[in-house]
């Protein structure tokens, strides 16, 4: 089958690989229909995730339809069409259980890696290194699904997949980060990063009740996008002090909540953010925390700063004292994807949200290539790039 593969940093290549196989009673194997290409992706291709191998099926925004089950599956069978979380919970340990799925015990073979960095392991994602577990992507014609049961939503027949395929990741995303904010009618809420998880915030916020959303980026096309949510925005190229800028939009109190949809690869006009680059590029610092930054300083006193955007390692000149000091809480983390796959979905079927609007681009796995370098380099016509398979 062909699948796009990680060959090294900036190195995307199509590749034929051997199709999988049931390894376990609860796997399923998915025909994939179609796939995304994730901003968190740009991470694995940037060369900013370690244990990153030569050959890795890239990919965890994935649907598709089943074609083979494994003797204990029960909530599917072959024939249905199945959205796939980019996490992986076993769905029996204690945080499946509580429905903390990214926190999940058993789903990461490698679990020693990230123990070794954070003290302890997350779940296993799709497609993310082999910290992550190594689970080949959903960037090929086929992918294996472990713990299907807990890990797939069977979705209806005659939906497009464009609508449904975002329940993979960035939609769930974008409304965890909303719904950490705990918007209460009337709230604003400020949005580091207009990307697709961004977008998908906005338009979460107002779902829970937000009375405005503040977006700041410096992608022209992705500030208009915003817009056309019912967003305001802010360029951070067209103004020396973004906390001043917010502070005076909202009449000298601040944000109630700011969600960083940026993470590790920041970009930024200040000087930190320019010795934050220096420090990756010579290998002595691990993240680029700008908009973590920002949104900590302009986030209002007793506000929620919400943290979507993914950090690898560790964070230089980040103004603790300013978030003890305004008593903030901070919230952050992968997102526990099953939990809100069912309840998005009925929001989407009611017609209350079409996550489709973020896709600017449909192609083919043969683009692939193209496609990672178009998007790490042009951000500004590049806002979510789509892959048919089937």
């Amino acid at each position: 089958m062909k699948a796009l593969c990680y060959e090294g940093k900036h190195d995307i290549a199509v590749r034929n690989v051997h199709e999988p196989k049931i390894l376990n009673p609860g796997d399923a194997i998915v025909r994939v229909t179609m796939a995304a290409i994730c901003g968190s992706d740009l991470h694995l291709y940037n060369g900013v995730i370690p244990s990153m191998m030569k050959g890795d099926i890239m990919g965890h925004e994935t649907m598709g339809e089943v074609v083979e089950i494994g003797p204990m599956v029960k909530n599917v069978k072959v024939g249905d069409k199945i959205v796939i979380s980019f996490d992986i919970g076993c769905g029996h340990c204690s945080h499946c259980e509580d429905q903390e799925y990214s926190a999940c015990d058993n789903s990461n073979p490698n679990a020693m890696m990230p123990e070794k960095l954070y003290g302890y392991s997350g779940a296993g994602l799709f497609g993310f290194s082999h910290m992550y577990g190594g689970y080949a992507g959903g960037q090929a014609e086929f992918i294996r699904v472990p713990y299907v049961d807990t890990n797939a939503l069977v979705v209806p027949q005659g939906i497009d997949d464009e609508k449904v395929l975002f329940l993979s990741d960035i939609f769930p995303t974008g409304y965890m980060a909303a719904e950490n904010c705990n918007i209460k009618r009337g709230d604003v809420v400020a949005v580091w990063g207009a990307g697709p998880v961004g977008q998908m915030a906005i338009k979460s916020a107002f779902l829970l009740g937000a009375e405005r959303v503040i977006v700041i980026d410096h992608i022209e096309s992705r500030l208009e996008m915003a817009r056309l949510s019912g967003a305001e925005t802010i360029n951070y190229t067209e103004t020396d002090a973004i906390t001043d800028e917010l502070r005076f939009m909202t009449g000298g109190r601040g944000p109630d909540a700011c969600i960083d949809a940026v993470g590790l690869e920041a970009h930024g006009a200040t000087v930190l953010n320019t010795i934050d680059k220096a420090k990756m590029a010579v290998r002595v610092g691990t993240d680029r925390p700008d908009a973590l930054r920002h949104a900590i300083q302009a986030c209002k006193k007793g506000g929620t700063v919400s943290i979507p955007g993914v950090y690898g390692g560790l964070l230089d000149n980040v103004p603790f004292g300013a978030a003890f000091g305004k008593g903030l809480t901070m919230k952050m983390g992968q997102t526990h994807t099953q939990k809100y796959m069912k309840p998005l979905l009925d929001r989407i079927l009611k017609g209350e949200i079409d996550p489709s609007f973020v896709i600017t681009h449909r192609i083919s796995i043969n683009e692939g290539p193209a496609a990672y370098k178009n998007f790490n380099d042009n951000k500004d016509e590049f806002i979510k790039i789509v892959l048919k398979l089937h």
